[in-house]
């Protein structure tokens, strides 16, 4: 049995990678001895304006965090090491996916003593790049022992910056704790003001170029036209553009075809949604990875993706979904008339079964258990 320091967001904190940080302490608590420091302060409002936190869902809670770091004060990043090492880890696990965490974290991991440090890497580069971004990357992970990545892809672009690195890929696990009631379709339907002959899409997320949105309402005509009784929920919150996809609605003339749910959607608000859809849609046109594809397998519902970044290794085509092109709005809505008219539902919905354990946080904790470490890596 280790002694595992977990760093990262948890409730209160908002967004999949507080939810993923929560799930992840619960499995290695089934074999280890672990404790959970989170943020004082994770960013400042300077920087993200909006509420990071949602007390909604206390189902993520984990009892004891300490909320010891304060990411942009190194007094305090030097005081959060000193108590660190005072519970004597023999592993740090941080979690990693923004540049913006790089100074705090190096200076964190260079006042650590006698642990081993790792990074689950959700992403190495941020989806949307800025200037400097390497080099803070390159600084923070240079410090790490050990890496897990949830993409092949990934896998190069680690090697960019630390060319010798120690590392083991595997699938983001599912998120399967927003199954709060147990709700059945028709209930969450009901719910939507939608009807059970309709066949319905989701599209959930913050709204960013990178989510290929535009490609799926572009595809949109092409599927009214072959598909009947089909509906598109957006669901998420829009950025400055918001303008640019009203009016591509508005231009396509698929108004009646849209439901859309704007803003952040509470933890307890998700369920609802995934249990109404038939199929879920990342038209993404880059990605790493993504914890959307985890909440669909976690409602046993199939997805349709495109063949970028790391979704491959986790949608099987032609078995728990399907994958196409990105930028191919043809190539959507064809994908999705077959769903349809071949009535694809159950046995997507077995596959997505089978794969259960492949998904599942004890094969994380497994990954995590088994890494082989080396004596001179730092």
């Amino acid at each position: 049995m280790k002694k595992i320091v977990v760093i990262g967001p948890v409730y209160p904190y908002k967004g999949g990678i507080s939810h993923y940080t929560g799930l992840l302490y619960r499995a290695l608590c089934k074999t280890n001895k672990v404790e959970m420091v989170s943020y004082k302060m994770q960013y400042p409002h300077f920087l993200f304006k909006k509420e990071q936190k949602d007390y909604s869902n206390d189902k993520f809670r984990i009892e004891d965090t300490k909320f010891w770091l304060h990411t942009a004060n190194p007094f305090n990043i030097v005081q959060t090491a000193r108590k660190i090492n005072k519970l004597k880890p023999d592993l740090v696990i941080l979690q990693w996916w923004h540049p913006y965490f790089a100074p705090c974290y190096w200076i964190l991991t260079s006042f650590l003593r006698n642990t081993k440090v790792m990074f689950v890497c959700h992403n190495v580069f941020p989806h949307e790049r800025f200037p400097m971004d390497r080099l803070l990357t390159r600084i923070a992970l240079s410090k790490g022992d050990g890496f897990i990545l949830h993409a092949e892809s990934d896998v190069h672009e680690l090697q960019k910056i630390k060319k010798n690195a120690r590392y083991k890929v595997t699938v983001h696990p599912t998120y399967n704790a927003f199954r709060l009631t147990g709700m059945g379709q028709k209930e969450a339907r009901e719910k939507l003001g939608l009807s059970e002959e309709e066949k319905v899409l989701l599209f959930f997320g913050y709204v960013r170029p990178y989510k290929g949105l535009e490609y799926l309402l572009k595809a949109m005509p092409q599927i009214c036209k072959k598909t009947e009784n089909i509906r598109l929920l957006v669901v998420g919150e829009f950025g400055d553009d918001r303008e640019d996809y009203m009016r591509l609605i508005e231009n396509l003339g698929i108004d009646d075809f849209l439901q859309c749910h704007e803003g952040y959607i509470p933890d307890k608000e998700v369920e609802k949604f995934f249990a109404a859809c038939d199929l879920v849609v990342l038209p993404y046109v880059s990605a790493t990875q993504s914890g959307i594809v985890q909440i669909a397998y976690g409602f046993e519902k199939p997805v349709l993706a495109t063949n970028v970044g790391g979704l491959p290794d986790v949608v099987l085509d032609g078995k728990t979904g399907r994958l196409v092109a990105p930028g191919n709005p043809a190539a959507l809505a064809e994908a999705v008339v077959d769903f349809f008219r071949e009535d694809r539902r159950e046995m997507y919905k077995k596959n997505i079964e089978e794969q259960a354990y492949r998904f599942s946080w004890d094969r994380m904790r497994e990954t995590i258990d088994s890494f082989e470490w080396s004596e001179d890596e730092r």
